[in-house]
C-alpha cells in the first residue's frame, strides 16, 4: 500500500479544535483521521479509515480462531421482536425509532440479541447443531441524550457482537472463558492497556457480567482495585460488606429541635455542640441521610422512592440507575406537592414512601435522622426497631479506602476508565422469550443457554488515541497504525522523486507505505504533520540524499540516525519485528 499527501484527502489542523474535550478527539480532528458530521456522528476519512479497519481485522481473526462464523444482519429492525424481549420498552429514549410509509414500528438497532436468538431458531433443530458462536461487526445507534468526547460517547459506532448458543450451564462457562481469552488477545495486539472488572448487566440482562475497561483520566467509568488482593470491579458493581446485626435495644427515639439544620454538616455540628444524647463525637457516619428520587419506570408510572444512607456518603445516581435497570431515577425536587416529606428533616420512621438503605443500615444500627418535622431530628432511630427498609440496595458512592469486599484486609482504590469490551452470560433469558428448544441427545427438547460478547471498535480508536499520544501528536501500535512508515521528503532537488522510489521498494518488500511528496511546503511543516499523524517510523530524504543516506527517526523510542537508503528496508523491517 502507497498513500502519497500531494494526493491524499487530508487535512492538518494547527488551531485546537473548538468541540474538541478531550485528547483523542482533539489530536484525530487536527491529525485528520475523522470529521463531525453531526451531533455523535463523523465521517472517516481515509487514514482513519486505516486504523479502523486494521482493528477490525484483528478482531475478525481472533473471533474466527475461537470457532467464531460471521453474518450481518441489518441496523433497520422491526418492533416486534424487541416487543418479545421487553426491550423496546426498557430501553426507553435511548433508542432511535421511527415508522415507515405504512405506518409499521422499527428501531436502528443498539445491539441484536433478538435477531440472532431468532436466527438460530430458524436455523438450527438438533444438539448436533451446537455449540455455535455467531458474530457481526455492525454499525450501531442509541439516541445518546448528550454526545460527547468525540468517538467515545456518539449516537452511531462500529462494534462486534458475538454471541454463544450452548445447550448446558457448563458450556456457556466454557464459552465465556473462551470469549474472554481472545477479548485479551484483541486488546493486547491493539496496544490497550485495560483492566477487567465486574460490572452490572443493565437492560442485556444476564447473570456473569465482565467490563474491560482502558485506563485513561478522560473515561467515563470509574472503577476500583484492591491494595492486596486481585479484586476489580465497576464502581456500580460494588459491593458493600454487611456489617453484623446488633441486639436490638428496647426505648424509642428522642426527639429534638434542631432549628436551622437542612445539611449534614450543620446537623453534626449542633449535636455536638448540644451533647446530644450526652455525645459530643458525633460525626457525619452517625447519621442517616434520606434521600427522595423520582423513579421512571419504562412503560409504567413513576413511583417515588427514598434512598437512606449514612450521613457521609453521597448517593450516586449511576449506581442508583444501575441497581434500578431498566428504570432510572431523578432527585424529587416538589417537596410543596408531599406536604408529609420535610426536606431536610426526612426520616425513615413511618414513612408512606417505599424505603431501600445502603447494606451498613443493618437491623441494630442506631441513627441520628430526621423526624419527619420541621426543624426536629430524632436520636438513637434503631433500624429493625423504629423502622424497617423494604430491601436494601447498592447505591452510596464509593469512596478510595474503603474496604475490599472480596478479602476485607485491602482498601480500595479508584480509577477511570474507557469501556472498550463488554461480555456477558445471558443465559436463557432470550430463548425462553422466543420460545427456541432443539432436540437432545436423548430426544427430548432442550433450550439452549446464551452468552453476549461486545467490543466497540470505533470507541478502541478513540482509546488507544488516549493511550498512545504525547504532546507532538498520535503515536499508534505498529499493529493498528495507518502506516508501517513515513517517508517525508524534506525538500526538492531530486528529493521528491527519491522519496517516491525508496516508497516503492518498501511497497515491494510487503510494507504500508505513508510519503509526504508534497512539494509546496516546508520540511518544518512537513516534520509536524508527521509527528502529529503519529506514525511510528519515519525516514527523511534530504541533506544527505547525494551520499545515498536517509534519516531514520523512530519516534516511540526517540532514536535518529542517517542509514544508507538501501539499508532502510532491512532497518524497517527489523523495526518492525
Amino acid at each position: 500500500m502507497l498513500l502519497r499527501m500531494s494526493t491524499l484527502l487530508l487535512r492538518t489542523l494547527r488551531e485546537e479544535p473548538a468541540e474538541a474535550e478531550v485528547p483523542s478527539h482533539r489530536l484525530l480532528l487536527r491529525a485528520g483521521y475523522v470529521r463531525r458530521a453531526a451531533p455523535g456522528g463523523y465521517t472517516w476519512l481515509p487514514l482513519g479509515k486505516l486504523v479502523l479497519d486494521r482493528i477490525t481485522a484483528v478482531v475478525r481473526e481472533e473471533m474466527t480462531a475461537i470457532g467464531g462464523q460471521e453474518v450481518a444482519f441489518p441496523a433497520l429492525l422491526p418492533r416486534e421482536p424487541y416487543e418479545t424481549s421487553n426491550r423496546w420498552t426498557e430501553y426507553g429514549d435511548d433508542i432511535f425509532t421511527l415508522q415507515d410509509r405504512r405506518g409499521a414500528d422499527y428501531l436502528l438497532a443498539p445491539t441484536h440479541e433478538e435477531m440472532f436468538t431468532l436466527l438460530v431458531q430458524d436455523m438450527t433443530s438438533s444438539y448436533r447443531d451446537f455449540p455455535l458462536v455467531l458474530f457481526q461487526v455492525q454499525t450501531k445507534f442509541r439516541d445518546e441524550a448528550r454526545p460527547r468526547a468525540g468517538l467515545l460517547r456518539g449516537r452511531e459506532f462500529l462494534m462486534k457482537d458475538a454471541y454463544s448458543f450452548t445447550l448446558t450451564d457448563e458450556g456457556l462457562v466454557q464459552a465465556y472463558a473462551e470469549m474472554r481469552a481472545a477479548y485479551q488477545r484483541i486488546f493486547r495486539r491493539i496496544g490497550l492497556s485495560h483492566t477487567i472488572v465486574s460490572a452490572m448487566s443493565g437492560a442485556m440482562g444476564g447473570s456473569a457480567s465482565e467490563e474491560f475497561l482502558a485506563g485513561a483520566d478522560v473515561g467515563e467509568d470509574t472503577f476500583v482495585g484492591c491494595t492486596t488482593c486481585d479484586y476489580a470491579a465497576n464502581t456500580e458493581a460494588v459491593t458493600t460488606p454487611v456489617p453484623a446485626a446488633r441486639p436490638i435495644p428496647a426505648g424509642a427515639p428522642a426527639v429534638h429541635d434542631t432549628p436551622d439544620t437542612p445539611t449534614i454538616a450543620s446537623l453534626v455540628d449542633l449535636a455536638n455542640a448540644r451533647q446530644l444524647a450526652g455525645r459530643t463525637d458525633w460525626t457525619a457516619a452517625d447519621t442517616l441521610k434520606n434521600v427522595v428520587v423520582t423513579v421512571r419506570h419504562p412503560g409504567r408510572d413513576d413511583e417515588l422512592l427514598m434512598i437512606g444512607v449514612p450521613g457521609d456518603r453521597e448517593v450516586d445516581l449511576k449506581r442508583l440507575d444501575a441497581a434500578l435497570a431498566p428504570a432510572t431515577a431523578a432527585l424529587f425536587d416538589d417537596f410543596d406537592s408531599r406536604p408529609d416529606l420535610i426536606k431536610g428533616y426526612i426520616g425513615p420512621q413511618g414513612s408512606k414512601v417505599r424505603y431501600l438503605a445502603d447494606p451498613r443500615v443493618a437491623p441494630g444500627t442506631a441513627w441520628l435522622t430526621g423526624a419527619n418535622q420541621p426543624g426536629r431530628h430524632a436520636v438513637d432511630v434503631v433500624a429493625g426497631r423504629d423502622f424497617t427498609p423494604d430491601g436494601t440496595i447498592e447505591a452510596a458512592e464509593v469512596r478510595a479506602g474503603d474496604p475490599c469486599p472480596a478479602c476485607g484486609s485491602g482498601e480500595l482504590t479508584i480509577r477511570r476508565g474507557i469501556e472498550i469490551g463488554h461480555i456477558f452470560q445471558l443465559g436463557r433469558r432470550y430463548t425462553d422469550a422466543f420460545k427456541v428448544d432443539v432436540l437432545g441427545v436423548d430426544g427430548k427438547p432442550v433450550r439452549p443457554t446464551m452468552g453476549s460478547y461486545g467490543i466497540g471498535v470505533s470507541r478502541a480508536v478513540a482509546a488507544i488515541a488516549e493511550q498512545h499520544h504525547d504532546d507532538r501528536g498520535l503515536l499508534w501500535p505498529d499493529e493498528v497504525g495507518p502506516a508501517d512508515v513515513h517517508i517525508v521528503a524534506a525538500g526538492r532537488d531530486g528529493q521528491v522523486e527519491a522519496a517516491l522510489a525508496l516508497a516503492g521498494t518498501l511497497v515491494e518488500a510487503g510494507l504500508r507505505v505513508l510519503v509526504d511528496d508534497r512539494p509546496q511546503l516546508s520540511a518544518g511543516v512537513k516534520f509536524t504533520d508527521a509527528e502529529l499523524i503519529g506514525i511510528a517510523r519515519t525516514v527523511v530524504v534530504g541533506r544527505r540524499l547525494a551520499e545515498g543516506m536517509a534519516e531514520f527517526r523512530n519516534r516511540r523510542t526517540g532514536e535518529r540516525a542517517d542509514v544508507l537508503i538501501t539499508d532502510i528496508p532491512r532497518v524497517i523491517t527489523s523495526a518492525l519485528g
